[in-house]
C-alpha cells in the first residue's frame, strides 16, 4: 500500500477534489492520501488567492470525519514558493511508495514545472481524466527528453525507467471548479452543493470571496 500526496491552492476545496481522491484511493487502495495546500502556488503567484489560513481552514474542514483523507502542512511550514519535487521527495522518505495526484490539465504543463525531469523517478503520478479526456493527452504532455524514458504498458499506463508508473484513471465528471465557487459566491449566488455544506457555512461565516 502507498500512500497518495493530492496538491494544490484549493481556494477553496469542493465536493470535486474529495470524490477524487475517494475514488483513487479506493481504486490504487491506497493507505491515505494527503492534501497538501501551497503555500506560494507557483503558477498563481501575482494573483490574488486567499489566505493560507482560510485554505487551510476550508480544507480541514471538508475532510473532517474521513479517515482516510488527511491535512499535510508540510509546504506551509516550508514557506516560500511550494515546488512539487520538493514535497514528493519529503514524503518519499517518509513513506517509500508514493502516488502524486493531479489533473490532466496541470499535467499537461508539466515541463514548466521546477525541475520536472526529476519528478518521475521519485513518485508514481495519477493524472486524473474527465470523459472526453484522452490518454493520448497526457502522452503527448510529456518533455521530449523524457518521453525515451517511457514505454507503453497498457492503455492508461506508462512505465518510466525508474521503475515508476504514470496513470491515467478516468474519474467520475463533476463539473465543478474553484473559480466557479469564487464568482458565484462574489456575485451573492448559491453554491450549494458544490463544497460540502460546512465548507458554504465556512465561505459565508468568513465572507470569503464577496469582493
Amino acid at each position: 500500500m502507498g500512500i497518495g500526496i493530492f496538491g494544490g491552492t484549493f481556494d477553496p476545496v469542493h465536493i470535486g477534489h474529495l470524490r477524487a481522491a475517494e475514488e483513487i484511493r479506493e481504486s490504487f487502495g491506497l493507505e491515505k492520501i494527503f492534501f497538501v495546500p501551497a503555500y506560494i502556488p507557483p503558477h498563481k503567484r501575482g494573483k490574488r488567492i486567499a489566505d493560507i489560513d482560510e485554505r487551510v481552514g476550508m480544507l480541514k474542514t471538508a475532510i473532517r470525519g474521513n479517515a482516510y483523507l488527511r491535512f499535510s502542512d508540510l509546504e506551509i511550514k516550508r514557506g516560500g514558493v511550494s515546488y512539487s519535487i520538493d514535497t514528493i521527495e519529503t514524503f518519499e522518505k517518509r513513506y517509500g511508495e508514493v502516488y502524486f495526484i493531479v489533473g490532466l490539465d496541470a499535467f499537461l504543463e508539466v515541463d514548466t514545472w521546477h525541475r520536472y525531469g526529476e519528478l518521475f523517478s521519485h513518485a508514481n503520478f495519477i493524472v486524473m481524466l474527465r470523459p472526453g479526456e484522452r490518454e493520448e493527452s497526457g502522452l503527448d504532455a510529456l518533455p521530449r527528453d523524457l518521453l525515451d524514458m517511457v514505454t507503453r504498458i497498457d492503455e492508461s499506463t506508462l512505465l518510466h525507467a525508474s521503475g515508476r508508473k504514470i496513470y491515467f484513471p478516468r474519474i467520475t465528471q463533476l463539473d465543478i471548479s474553484s473559480t466557479r465557487i469564487r464568482e458565484a459566491s462574489k456575485n451573492q449566488k448559491s453554491i450549494k452543493y458544490l463544497v460540502p455544506d460546512r465548507v458554504e457555512r465556512f465561505i459565508q461565516q468568513r465572507g470569503l470571496y464577496n469582493t
